[in-house]
Parts: structure tokens; C-alpha cells; sequence
């Protein structure tokens, strides 16, 4: 399986520098920086996108990106920031990569949280991800919300889904393979695995389930 990008990688870098320039017109250039850290975001993008069977993810051989579908844009402009955090440690073109998602996209992830390598953003507006511990195979919709109370974050277990408006903030342990339904709200508060929640904390309800989020939302097998 390869990867089919809409762009080269020197004709994304331009793209990048162009949008970066016109949102923040102050005269520094960022061409070079973005070059060396984009292998690196489009390696992990790549491998980001081969596991996810969403549509427009991938043509029947390849794995695609397309910087035209904003979803796959957002994630790769995320990769990006981060990149150039943990490569070189530019936190003026780390932040301004983070600024124009949020501008783009209304996507709030900082360059200095740590995602899990796959993930999948389905349109993700008005989403905020903070520095929680994340795993492999999240799955993220509009609205969402990670965060700490008193200085705690959350720890997220593998193939989680985050349904529109829901939240986990706090001293929160969610386990594998658990669905957030829309508007839930988890707030210092233990979710066990294989299960869908509802409702908010202290009044949550929690049910069991055999939908398996890794087989079902990515194509992954067991």
C-alpha cells in the first residue's frame, strides 16, 4: 500500500509558507523550517492514514491526503507543529503552524501535545484536545473537549471515540474501546472498558457494548 499525497512535498511546503504569511504578515520567513520538519508530519501522516477506513482516506491501493479536505489537512497541519516542536524546537513556527490550524480549521491542539500516532478528526470544529495521555485508534468529532481539573489529565485508552460535544476533563482513567456519546461529560471520573457512555458526571450511565471501535471506525483487526 503507498501514499498519494495532492501535493509534493516542496509544492505543501509552499502552500504552508503562503497560508502562514497571509495570516501573519510580519515579515519572517519560515520556508526552510517548514521544508525540514515535513518529511518527518508526512511520514506520520502516512502512517496516520493507511489505518483509517473512513471514506476518502484511501483509493482501494493507496493511502491518501488530499490539503483539500480540510479533516486530512487539520490532521497534517497538527503533525506538522508538532514536528517542528520535537525536531527543532522552533516555538515561533511551532506556534504559528498551531495559530493557523485554529484559524483554518477552529482546531485547538498544541504543538506540545502529544496525539496518538493514528487518530482521526471528523470535521473537528470547535474542538479543543489538551494535554491528556492518548492512545492509538481516537477518533475525534466536533466540539470535544480533553482538559485538566486541578491540574490533572485524562488518560484515554485505545480506540476511544469522542462523539460531537463531549469531554473528559480530570482525573479520568477511560478505557479500551469506549464510545463517548454526543454532549457526555466525564469529569474526574473511571470509565471501563467496551462500553458507551452517556450523560455527566456525577450522573452518568454506562453501558456495555460489542461495537469494537478499532474494527468498526479504522478496519483494524483484533
Amino acid at each position: 500500500m503507498g501514499f498519494r499525497p495532492s501535493l509534493s512535498a516542496d509544492e505543501l511546503a509552499a502552500y504552508i509558507a503562503r497560508q502562514i504569511e497571509n495570516f501573519f504578515p510580519d515579515g519572517d520567513d519560515f520556508l526552510s523550517g517548514i521544508r525540514s520538519a515535513l518529511k518527518d508530519a508526512l511520514a506520520r501522516t502516512e502512517h496516520c492514514f493507511s489505518r483509517i477506513r473512513a471514506k476518502y482516506y484511501g483509493d482501494g491501493g493507496n493511502s491518501v491526503f488530499d490539503h483539500r479536505n480540510t479533516d486530512q489537512y487539520a490532521a497534517l497541519l497538527y503533525f506538522l507543529s508538532n514536528s517542528v516542536h520535537r525536531r527543532n524546537g522552533n516555538p515561533v513556527l511551532a506556534g504559528k503552524i498551531y495559530a493557523l490550524n485554529k484559524a483554518l480549521h477552529a482546531l485547538d491542539v498544541f504543538y506540545e501535545v502529544a496525539l496518538p500516532e493514528v487518530f482521526c478528526f471528523q470535521h473537528p470544529v470547535g474542538t479543543v484536545l489538551g494535554r491528556a495521555q492518548y492512545s492509538d485508534f481516537l477518533f475525534v468529532y466536533q466540539r470535544c473537549s480533553t482538559g485538566a481539573k486541578s491540574g490533572v489529565y485524562p488518560k484515554i485508552g485505545t480506540g476511544v471515540v469522542l462523539f460531537p460535544g463531549s469531554a473528559v476533563i480530570g482525573a479520568c482513567t477511560v478505557g479500551d474501546n469506549v464510545w463517548l456519546s454526543a454532549g457526555a461529560l466525564v469529569m474526574s471520573e473511571d470509565i471501563p472498558g467496551n462500553s458507551i457512555v452517556f450523560g455527566a458526571t456525577p450522573d452518568l450511565i454506562i453501558k456495555s457494548t460489542k461495537r469494537d471501535v478499532r474494527r468498526d471506525l479504522f478496519g483494524a483487526a483484533n
